[in-house]
């Protein structure tokens, strides 16, 4: 694009922005409009590509394990699977008519984007469903369950990273936790547990202890898509020994710390005074190695680990050194 047509774009973009009248921009209203529109652009796009390799993992896993062997899954894919089952009523429709409750439902509890996307999704799902026909990969029940899980739990993993769910019953989880105030752990496992004890008497014992597995291995698959393989724990440390274990951390561990400014209270050393509160974020391989440099600086250090799901920017991938 020459800069003629940049300019033009950018001028456009931000007039329908503003809603105003003005007609001359100065060059850092324009360059930040450009940044702001390449950012935007940039997601745009990775969450396409996302959303499709999610439709496309989802619809491998049924359509090469789970539909051939009768197994189900949890959610809202698993009542439509169950009911394709037990009726005539083609699965990739009944993606879309289970569904439906979802999206009206996402577009009130989370934002209109996230229905768009999340309609985009569930659609795509279900032509790829009704279009491409994936070969049956093994009739082994086990392999069936591990693998079915794993490619349907990687297909919503990756649907999640894209802003979008091509399973919306946890929609209907945050929903009623921020009702009735429970966890959303909790009610996933309150209609999952409904969906299983309905396939085991609907279809066979067999098939519901079968597709219980498809559900944890598509669980576990769900969590580290979207978690990562690194498993990341935010450290809070308290010591006298503060700008030690801060200089330790980061040209040592060549990691990034957070100093907060915090006062001791009456312990039992008695004292009331300034202290310098240490924050870092490490992953779980180097957690060993932390706890033994900061015993070496201060054995008493009172230390405060949380597990954390996930984190963006900072130092939290490991930096060179220079020694």
């Amino acid at each position: 694009m020459n800069s003629y047509w940049k300019r033009f774009v950018l001028k456009t973009i931000l007039y329908n922005a503003r809603s105003s009248e003005v007609t001359h921009y100065s060059n850092y209203a324009l360059a930040k409009a450009f940044r702001d529109f390449k950012i935007s652009v940039f997601r745009l796009l990775k969450d396409i590509v996302l959303i499709a390799l999610g439709i496309a993992s989802a619809a491998f896993g049924l359509e090469s394990f789970l539909l051939p062997n009768k197994f189900i899954d949890g959610g809202a894919t698993g009542i439509s699977l169950l009911v394709s089952e037990l009726g005539s009523i083609p699965l990739y429709i009944l993606l879309l008519l289970v569904n439906i409750p979802f999206i009206f439902l996402g577009y009130k509890v989370i934002g209109k984007t996230f229905a768009i996307k999340t309609a985009i999704a569930i659609t795509g799902l279900a032509i790829c469903v009704a279009s491409f026909h994936f070969p049956e990969v093994t009739h082994d029940k086990l392999l069936v369950a591990v693998f079915g899980g794993f490619f349907l739990g990687a297909g919503i993993g990756l649907s999640v990273r894209g802003g979008a769910v091509i399973d919306g019953t946890e929609v209907l989880a945050i929903f009623l936790s921020r009702k009735f105030g429970t966890t959303i752990g909790d009610i996933i496992m309150i209609i999952n547990i409904l969906i299983f004890s309905a396939a085991a008497y609907l279809l066979s014992m067999e098939t519901a202890l079968y597709s219980l597995i498809t559900y944890m291995g598509a669980s576990k698959t769900l969590d580290f898509v979207i978690e990562g393989i690194d498993e990341y724990t935010g450290v809070t440390i308290v010591s006298s020994h503060s700008e030690e274990i801060r200089k330790m951390i980061v040209e040592t561990m060549g990691r990034g710390v957070t100093v907060y400014k915090g006062k001791r209270g009456f312990g039992s050393h008695g004292e009331r005074r300034d202290i310098d509160i240490i924050y870092s974020v490490i992953t779980r391989l180097e957690l060993h190695r932390l706890n033994t440099e900061i015993t070496k600086i201060d054995p008493n250090a009172f230390v405060v680990m949380n597990s954390v799901k996930d984190t963006k920017g900072g130092m939290i991938k490991k930096r060179s050194l220079k020694h």
